[in-house]
């Protein structure tokens, strides 16, 4: 299978490392990833939105590997990404920074009632249960998995990358999207920028977004540089606008017609102009949260925002 197909499949990445990826990785469609040691132990880099989704990624991770997850990790406390924590077995461990943990304790299932298309089944909340501030690194038997705080706000306040330094492998989570734009609202669009910054110095051969298909060699850093390109624009347009005395909504309104309009999920430019907005001149990181300008952004799309969990 591949992402053109629109089903979910496992794509080889490296000798133990798997992504799971999921089309058509818009709100709530998430990809996930499994790393497997000589012995056939399994580490799974996040879950799935809903019951069904994340039965069918567990299913997965049992074809390429043997015995229950050793642990998960979550790399940001997003629903789709955490929402499926609660149907690993008690002895799978959950990993995740200490931010992670907090948030998904502060939401608990407040997607559910914000994007009310999918049936998301029976769900557990169930938070990282090991975290860390900085760095994490598990030892498999054979495989070397660090996780890395990226430091400060970027997609969220607790993005975590999930690195295999042998193998030259990335889980980015949110901190990159292929193919869909980039969303700041809860992070920091100056920190994203940071990020990409810090994940080109690790020169991944191959990196599995949080959306959207798998990356490998030169597309890469061809992804790093268009999403960069993303959120300097995202700025400009936010400081001209500002000084113009336009809100958000109406800023994203007047530039509509931009270079990255082709790019899935357009109306998060304008939660991202809100955190623009925010950042322009705060001292201070602010919360903003996605009901707060989910009308803005269902404003811009022209009506309801579907979502196909």
């Amino acid at each position: 299978m591949t992402w053109d197909d629109g089903t979910p499949y496992v794509e080889q990445l490296a000798p133990g490392g798997y992504a799971y990826v999921q089309p058509d990785g818009g709100w709530m469609v998430n990809n996930c990833g499994v790393v497997v040691d000589g012995s056939g132990a399994a580490v799974l880099v996040d879950t799935a939105s809903t019951e069904r989704r994340t039965r069918a990624v567990l299913a997965a991770v049992a074809s390429v590997s043997r015995g229950t997850p050793k642990a998960l990790v979550n790399t940001h406390h997003h629903p789709d990404h955490t929402y499926g924590n609660g149907l690993l077995p008690a002895e799978t461990v959950v990993i995740g920074h200490e931010k992670c943990r907090e948030e998904a304790l502060a939401a608990g299932l407040e997607a559910t009632r914000v994007i009310v298309e999918p049936d998301y089944g029976e769900l557990t909340l169930r938070p990282p249960e090991v975290t860390f501030d900085r760095e994490l690194t598990l030892h498999l038997s054979d495989v070397t998995v660090e996780l890395l705080h990226i430091g400060q706000p970027a997609h969220t306040t607790n993005d975590v990358l999930v690195w295999l330094p042998e193998r030259r492998v990335l889980f980015t989570g949110d901190l990159a999207f292929n193919g869909g734009q980039p969303f700041v609202l809860e992070g920091s669009v100056a920190g994203f920028r940071l990020a990409i910054t810090r994940m080109r110095s690790l020169a991944p051969e191959v990196l599995v977004p949080g959306h959207g298909p798998v990356c490998r060699g030169e597309d890469v850093d061809r992804l790093f540089g268009a999403m960069d390109g993303y959120l300097d624009y995202v700025q400009q347009v936010a400081a001209d606008s500002r000084a113009a005395g336009l809100t958000p909504l109406e800023a994203a309104q007047k530039h509509a017609d931009n270079p990255y309009a082709a790019w899935a999920e357009t109306e998060r430019f304008v939660g991202n102009l809100h955190r623009a907005y925010a950042e322009l001149d705060a001292v201070e990181w602010t919360r903003l949260g996605v009901p707060d300008v989910w009308p803005d952004m269902v404003a811009f799309h022209g009506g309801p925002i579907a979502c196909h969990a």
